[in-house]
């Protein structure tokens, strides 16, 4: 053999290894504001310069996007015409709600407090649970504290925002593709409103055992049909959904995109994780549910006769409005109708059922507000140091 041979060649490098393209193909900016939201952050939270962390941040902003126009709107406009709608309407007395709202059982208030709070390790330990099909160990500590942050985000941006920001914070924490995790979120979303139609007519059957009335048959349809499209949508995912992106005219980096997004679906929901996840969404949604029957009690109206399996039925009710996503936390849109059904169909008088959804909404959406905001200030895995991998070690800062 001579000195001068060829060497044996080595292992091929991965896609994308090796020194950066100095011909400057990475996207440029212009390039991602035309990609889908969830595309961008992929293709930001992959760049090599640690500075680009600071770019995708940017891009989910809460001070940039609550200076939005649209978002002020979607604010405010809601809350005014809810307003408007108290005040047009016969029945409604404004100026006895401060004294029902002050007359009200503390400790029972406080009570549907931690019964709502209690609901959050729970989501995490089930999110926990969903990732662990992605091959992260997620503690459920951490996945408590990114489920609460990213409520912060819905309850005060509109289009769901919160479930693409919190995809985003497992991403610069971890090596799970964002892609991945968004995937395992929109499963947990899935088990949620299968939870909320099923338990619905559930307990709305044990609400009106009398018989239906006609406003309850068109809610009982529409959560029928709700869960038949579900399931028709994961069939047809899970049977045919990669053959139909492959032939629609769309960029291969989408259809990756798509790859590792159901993976993230079907991986993380196994046969074997199943039954735990659906225990564990049924505990979540009692937790819900309790919450609105505790303060029902707390405000002690004598005329009010909701009940276990009424507070069930209204409390998943309003929850089902919270999935149209136009405004911050359904804000506007779950109080009209929760006093909807809480005065055509339950007969209760229009101010209380107006305090009753007040205090509630305080709870499940001021206080996130607040413990949120506390959260999003001081956790360190908005910055991207937060997360160890469970059953890893900790590293020791060197000297």
């Amino acid at each position: 053999m001579t000195d001068d041979a060829t060497p044996p060649p080595g292992p091929p490098e991965p896609p994308g290894a090796g020194p950066p393209d100095p011909t400057g193909d990475s996207p440029s900016e212009s390039d991602l504001e035309r990609m889908g939201e969830l595309e961008r952050l992929e293709t930001l939270a992959a760049r090599p310069d640690p500075s680009d962390d600071q770019v995708s941040a940017d891009q989910l902003s809460l001070s940039r996007r609550l200076r939005q126009p649209r978002t002020i709107v979607s604010i405010v406009l809601p809350l005014v015409l809810l307003l408007l709608f108290a005040q047009a309407l016969p029945g409604f007395k404004l100026d006895e709600l401060p004294g029902d709202i002050q007359q009200a059982n503390k400790a029972l208030l406080l009570a549907a407090f931690l019964v709502f709070y209690l609901g959050f390790p729970l989501r995490g330990l089930r999110w926990a649970i969903l990732i662990r099909g992605t091959g992260f160990r997620l503690k459920v500590r951490d996945s408590t504290e990114i489920i609460l942050i990213s409520w912060l985000v819905n309850c005060l941006v509109p289009a769901k925002l919160g479930d693409v920001y919190r995809a985003y914070l497992l991403k610069i924490n971890s090596p799970v593709s964002l892609s991945r995790t968004f995937g395992t979120v929109f499963i947990e979303r899935i088990l949620d409103l299968f939870a909320i139609v099923v338990l619905g007519l559930a307990f709305g059957f044990i609400s009106f055992r009398k018989g239906l009335p006609p406003q309850v048959q068109v809610v009982f349809a529409i959560g029928v049909i709700v869960v038949i499209v579900l399931a028709i949508g994961l069939l047809t995912m899970r049977n045919f959904g990669r053959r139909i992106i492959v032939r629609l005219p769309l960029p291969k980096s989408v259809v990756e995109l798509y790859d590792r997004f159901e993976e993230g679906v079907f991986a993380a929901a196994t046969l074997r994780s199943l039954p735990g996840l659906v225990i564990l969404t049924g505990l979540i949604w009692t937790t819900e549910a309790l919450r609105l029957y505790l303060v029902v009690l707390a405000m002690g109206f004598t005329d009010v006769q909701l009940g276990p399996s009424g507070a069930f039925f209204v409390a998943l009710t309003g929850s089902l409005l919270t999935a149209v996503p136009f405004t911050p936390a359904g804000i506007g849109v779950v109080e009209a109708g929760v006093v909807g059904v809480l005065t055509l169909i339950y007969n209760v008088p229009p101010t209380e059922a107006l305090a009753i959804v007040l205090v509630d909404r305080f709870i499940s959406v001021l206080s996130i507000i607040f413990f949120g905001g506390l959260a999003y200030l001081f956790s360190p895995i908005r910055k991207g140091r937060g997360i160890v991998e469970a059953g890893a070690p900790r590293t020791q800062p060197s000297t």
